[in-house]
């Protein structure tokens, strides 16, 4: 069986899998049952320190489905998922004693700490040394939240900003020698520019993606954006299978960018499939959250059995044989026309040669016979 355990920037885990920041590694209870199902990290939710005010709103989320017909309940055909939740509504003071009880009973996993705070040095270096003092194994540097708290320059607002990326991630690792990971938004035009800028603050790699901005839908009876609070609503971030595409995309921009480059994969992850596509693109983790809200922590059962599977089909003994594997294969549009050109001349080429084979067997036939 093939060893799917892998080292990333220091960060032993037993496998590739991790549990992504938002509400399945909310407390140290979720966190716990993710660790006893057999995720090999965790990214907790987003904590700031206790006086940056968190109050969520309900309901804060909605789905898109396929449209079947009929009436469809539960998580039956959803494609999309939007939330408009923010980050922990639990102060740092609640959290350091779960960090420390996470350690103490998980000692052989990963569990990574999100932090996200305002364009202020001093609030990120204490948040960051109390986390580091906690016992976390790695930073997650949330740069990416795309609603809440933009007055404050937090979340998608810092992280559109490339020079304020570059400092922040600075600010951090001043204080810590632990890995730390920009969490990359996809609300920009291009993800290559705050990748390059993280990089150049001192992060030792990115987490990409986050959630799309985005409208679930309307009421059609109500004529009310959805989720509707009090008959208002505002964008949200939209996840799970129908963002995959877009966040396979952006991880190659990156990795074509910067082959070194160290990238845990999210976007839309719900199968074992969905995991090794990013895996092939240069993903050395993968995290799942949305997955994780629709299906259980226990689907993570399936994710390890297919990667194994997948693994033991194609000769790969560890992951670092497999992880980048398709990424050779991207090129310029013009290159393909040119390749396909090529094609059609060297089959063409072959096509003549058979003819003119034939027609040297059929003449030398023609002589024989007549002879």
């Amino acid at each position: 069986m093939a060893d799917i355990s892998i080292n990333v920037n220091g960060m032993k885990f037993p496998n590739p899998f991790v549990i992504g920041s938002g509400p399945p590694g909310t407390n140290y209870k979720t966190m716990a049952r993710a660790f006893k199902c057999g995720w090999g990290g965790v990214v907790a939710k987003t904590v700031a320190l206790d006086d940056c005010e968190v109050i969520n709103v309900a309901p804060r989320y909605g789905k898109w489905r396929l449209p079947k017909g009929g009436e469809l309940r539960g998580n039956a055909n959803v494609v999309g998922f939007q939330n408009i939740e923010l980050i922990s509504d639990r102060g740092l003071t609640d959290w350091i004693p779960d960090f420390q009880r996470t350690k103490d009973d998980f000692p052989d996993q990963m569990l990574i700490a999100s932090l996200m705070e305002s364009y202020d040095k001093d609030r990120w270096q204490e948040l960051t040394q109390r986390c580091d003092e906690a016992g976390v194994d790695g930073f997650e540097l949330n740069f990416s939240c795309p609603h809440g708290h933009p007055e404050k320059n937090m979340g998608a607002a810092m992280g559109q900003n490339p020079p304020m990326v570059r400092e922040v991630v600075s600010w951090v690792r001043a204080v810590t020698d632990k890995p730390v990971w920009a969490k990359m938004t996809p609300n920009v035009t291009d993800i290559r520019l705050q990748a390059r800028a993280a990089i150049a603050g001192g992060a030792h790699g990115v987490a990409a993606i986050n959630t799309i901005l985005a409208v679930i839908g309307v009421d059609l009876d109500t004529l009310r954006p959805m989720p509707t609070v009090e008959g208002y609503s505002t964008p949200g971030g939209y996840s799970y299978s129908a963002v995959k595409p877009i966040a396979l995309r952006m991880v190659a921009e990156m990795m074509l960018d910067n082959p070194e480059l160290t990238v845990s994969g999210i976007g839309g992850v719900v199968t074992a499939e969905d995991a090794i596509e990013f895996l092939l693109l240069g993903s050395q983790t993968v995290q799942v959250c949305t997955g994780v809200m629709l299906n259980g922590h226990k689907m993570v059962n399936g994710l390890i059995e297919g990667l194994h599977a997948f693994m033991d089909r194609h000769g790969f003994e560890t992951l670092d044989q497999m992880i980048g594997k398709s990424l050779p294969y991207f090129t310029t549009h013009h290159d393909l026309v040119d390749r396909q050109i090529a094609a059609k001349a060297a089959k063409a080429g072959l096509r003549n040669r058979d003819l003119e084979w034939d027609e040297n067997i059929a003449q030398q036939t023609d002589e024989l016979t007549t002879n």
